[in-house]
């Protein structure tokens, strides 16, 4: 590392993003089992057990409400072909509540296995790291005292805005963690709505939120991907400009692409919802 605090404060910064953007190529081929070691997964499954007898104790009323709201008369319940229809119903919500656990679980494996296909066909299997090119580092340590003043100041706030946006960047990705563990533990409620025609729709809305979180990691492994291909081609500083117009033009450009791989990634759920109509 160049002994120029200028260099030093650029290169720092880009470490911090480099460092967080391999922490997320690591987090987003996790899975919540294996989550910090799967202790927060183990408390999970737990509080899901313990909703779970609740989720139960709803269906029976969901149920009750959609017979009640749906059967004009008690004598309509005695048909056969109503009553079956009743009883599968009520069947399939308790098998739902019961083993909704394995369903979200599986949900997310064909998730994952979307973005294991991305991974290998893009044929990155890691993050690439970005670095301040050799050129604009000796122009910085051929600049003078006077000259280096306006270098502190786009030093200092470039590399300001690439850790600010790094820490963003990996905020949300933990944040998708969270929601896979808010989802898991409190799904046996709405699953049990199932139970009931007039309330099935909390149900599938529930699983399609869900569906929408797991594939939120095929849209950050996605645009890592883009921006890998972008920070493999760094962009492009004139040599013969001042070292001032170097570090600007290149902090300018580097932090317009981390800007918008931000944005993206804090917008994959969005993107997701749009996708599947929610």
């Amino acid at each position: 590392m160049s002994d120029n605090w200028i260099v030093q404060n650029i290169e720092n910064a880009l470490e911090t993003w480099n460092s967080k953007l391999a922490d997320i190529w690591n987090l987003i081929t996790q899975t919540p089992e294996t989550f910090k070691g799967g202790t927060i997964w183990n408390v999970i499954k737990t509080i899901h057990g313990g909703v779970q007898a609740i989720g139960l104790a709803l269906l029976v009323l969901f149920f009750v409400i959609g017979v009640m709201k749906t059967c004009g008369s008690f004598a309509e319940v005695k048909k056969p072909e109503h009553a079956v229809k009743l009883f599968i119903r009520f069947a399939i919500s308790k098998i739902v509540v019961t083993y909704g656990l394995n369903l979200m679980l599986a949900l997310f494996s064909i998730s994952q296995g979307i973005v294991t296909k991305v991974i290998s066909l893009s044929s990155i299997t890691g993050s690439t790291k970005t670095v301040l090119p050799t050129s604009i580092i000796e122009a910085i340590e051929d600049c003078g005292f006077f000259e280096s003043i306006p270098l502190w100041a786009v030093t200092l706030i470039g590399g300001l805005v690439v850790t600010v946006l790094s820490f963003i960047m990996i905020m949300t990705v933990y944040g998708r963690f969270f929601k896979l563990y808010l989802y898991t533990a409190l799904a046996p409620v709405p699953l049990s709505t199932f139970a009931g025609e007039p309330t099935q729709s909390v149900g599938k809305s529930f699983l399609k939120s869900y569906s929408a979180v797991c594939l939120e990691g095929v849209v950050i492994v996605l645009s890592c991907i883009i921006f890998s291909l972008f920070a493999s081609s760094p962009p492009v500083v004139n040599v013969n400009a001042s070292a001032v117009n170097q570090v600007w033009s290149y902090i300018g450009e580097l932090v317009f692409n981390m800007l918008v791989l931000v944005g993206t990634i804090k917008m994959s759920d969005r993107v997701v919802r749009e996708m599947m109509g929610l």
